[in-house]
């Protein structure tokens, strides 16, 4: 061992104090942390011969590295769709790596703590009431979510067809269905071989609306004359939070033979809210589901989780089996989430999820959800009365879609977001709906009160005086 080595590993304790330290600092003053910042640095940082111990890296970690860090985890970072991390969270994810295992199996003598994330997928279960009929696994975000569970979508088309597209390949094209998917569904598609461009872009329902329109679906349905088809779903699209109608696809089930896929990243933790859970009623007819942690859970990054119904357990075996490597076991024969997962090789994403939900149980969660609904809201109330500003979509949710008054503003749309943002009080992030430039605002960190409404709000009026907008 080196001894730059060894002599952390004796001052490990001190290490560790000053690092909470640390921690609690910047946790105690995140509200006036920047939401943004202009700070960067050169990347051609010269790595050391012999190394200079974890304090003196600490040292230049806070010279050079802290000022990039902005308060994504603070209350008025409403980019993205970015929770935070409660308390709870925290701690599973310290004791993750302190402890660092790899969840692998329920029976090795290596390690059983696969265990503890079967444990948590069953308390999420209970958390969105969904059935035990749903075997699930952790992976590091919708991405990967959504790709584990199209990817035993394509295995389950080719099966359709008598084939095993997962030992050799897809041999027939895939028809995909879908309304409005969320940017890592097709990604996934073109990982997952099928085309980015590969699929059947159905209406949407009339009305400013970015929800499946179920005529149309069914009419794209009947244009296949019998064939097999993936059907993609919204339970919270990114723009507006639109929800499909789960009710009227499981009744087209009944009647067409189809994979049903819906990405709930954010929308499917309305099912912990008893004024916002019929958004997702009927959800659980589904084939598989995608959930972020990392959102409205307000977990660490790189935690999601995904849900496949267990009917289809062997098609998930045959797509992610190990099969080539005779000391992990029969894939057919021992659960292991080698054999379940793209990933061999991961953390134990599902610790900071049971500390979470252990700690605030299903009231706790109510009470997030509901509270960043009411927070969108208030924000919603000062967009709608404001002459400055319109929306571009009804606010259903927990995200406020909205732009310049006018198309005379159009081309300030930007120039006011990059302008707000740099005050860094509060953080947005640009879109285009409907062909329009706008602004989004979304509502889903624990912290955030009313008073971070009322500094935004200041914010945004004296960007709207400074530049000069009317």
């Amino acid at each position: 061992m080196s001894s730059i080595l060894q002599q952390d590993l004796n001052d490990i304790e001190n290490i560790l104090e000053i690092v909470k330290q640390q921690g609690i600092d910047f946790l105690n003053s995140i509200d006036n942390v920047p939401t943004s910042t202009k700070n960067s640095i050169t990347t051609h940082r010269k790595l050391c011969d012999s190394g200079m111990g974890v304090l003196s890296a600490l040292e230049e970690f806070n010279e050079r590295l802290v000022p990039l860090m902005v308060s994504q985890a603070g209350p008025r970072y409403w980019g993205f769709v970015t929770g935070g991390t409660t308390p709870a969270s925290i701690v599973g994810d310290w004791l993750t790596t302190i402890y660092d295992p790899n969840p692998q199996s329920t029976n090795a003598q290596g390690g059983v703590s696969a265990l503890i994330e079967i444990e948590t997928i069953n308390l999420l279960l209970q958390l969105l009431s969904l059935p035990k009929s749903f075997l699930g696994g952790f992976v590091t975000g919708a991405t990967m979510s959504n790709f584990t569970c199209l990817a035993v979508a394509r295995q389950w088309y080719g099966s359709q067809l008598g084939k095993d597209f997962a030992k050799n390949g897809i041999s027939e094209p895939i028809d995909i269905l879908t309304a409005t998917p969320h940017s890592s569904s097709v990604k996934c598609l073109a990982m997952l071989g099928i085309g980015s461009q590969k699929f059947a872009k159905i209406k949407t329902i009339e009305g400013n609306r970015e929800a499946i329109d179920i005529t149309d679906l069914e009419k794209n349905i009947e244009s296949l004359n019998g064939k097999p088809f993936i059907l993609i779903t919204s339970a919270g699209t990114v723009n507006t939070a639109d929800f499909d109608d789960f009710n009227a696809i499981t009744k087209l089930k009944e009647n067409y033979n189809f994979w049903w896929h819906i990405d709930a990243a954010f929308g499917g933790f309305t099912a912990c809210s008893p004024k916002y859970q019929h958004l997702v009623s009927g959800w659980e007819n589904a084939d598989s589901i995608t959930i972020d942690c990392h959102k409205w859970l307000n977990v660490p990054y790189e935690s999601a989780f995904y849900m496949v119904k267990q009917e289809h357990k062997n098609l998930q075996t045959e797509t992610f089996q190990n099969s080539n490597a005779p000391y992990l076991g029969n894939p057919l024969e021992n659960f292991s989430y080698l054999n379940f997962l793209p990933e061999n090789s991961r953390r134990l994403k599902a610790l900071p999820v049971w500390f979470s939900l252990m700690a605030y149980g299903k009231q706790g969660f109510q009470d997030i959800i509901e509270n960043s609904v009411e927070m969108a809201l208030q924000f919603n109330d000062f967009i709608t009365q404001n002459k400055n500003f319109e929306l571009l979509a009804p606010t259903r949710l927990n995200n406020v879609c909205f732009t310049l008054v006018g198309d005379h503003n159009q081309d300030k749309v930007n120039l006011f977001l990059t302008h707000l943002n740099d005050k860094g009080k509060v953080f947005l992030t640009p879109t285009v709906y409907q062909s329009r430039k706008g602004i989004r605002a979304s509502f889903v960190n624990w912290r955030t009160n009313e008073n971070d409404i009322q500094i935004a709000i200041e914010e945004i009026k004296a960007s709207v005086l400074e530049l000069g907008i009317e």
